[in-house]
């Protein structure tokens, strides 16, 4: 009888492995995508803020809020931020006598529909409101006034 000393590893333990590595892959790239979504809604409530800022302190200068957001540059703010994904435009509209506006995020809103910022947002309807932005005032638009 001889004595036969096996190495390497049989077809069934590669397979094991490979499914095993597969599925903790899968799990990593779902709970990966949870995270950019939720980095990307802290950007644009940021962003939100960032122009917040900047209305309030044209609005100190000027005494009325501007007709439009590229007013604010470069005095009040370096560049009009644009929504993560590159695209879009966060929306604005002002009131007649530019005594208040109405700031939000894109249309779609929020990745992250259950969102606790969501509950302490504006949802301000926009009678009233000026420069062709419709804010429907309902979740998921983030949105601000003063």
């Amino acid at each position: 009888m001889k004595n036969l000393k096996r190495t390497g590893f049989t077809l069934i333990e590669l397979l094991v492995v490979i499914a095993i590595i597969g599925i903790l892959s899968t799990t990593v790239m779902t709970s990966l995508n949870v995270a950019r979504s939720k980095a990307r809604d802290a950007r644009r409530i940021s962003d939100t803020y960032q122009m917040q800022l900047a209305l309030q302190m044209y609005y100190d200068t000027q005494g009325r809020y501007p007709a439009e957001l590229s007013s604010l540059t470069p005095t009040y703010i370096n560049s009009i931020p644009k929504d993560p994904d590159g695209l879009t435009d966060y929306q604005y509209c002002t009131t007649a006598s530019g005594s208040s506006f109405h700031l939000g995020t894109r249309e779609e809103g929020l990745e992250i529909q259950d969102s606790a910022s969501l509950d302490n947002d504006a949802d301000w309807e926009s009678d009233g409101c000026l420069g062709g932005t419709s804010f429907s005032g309902e979740d998921p638009v983030y949105d601000i006034k003063p």
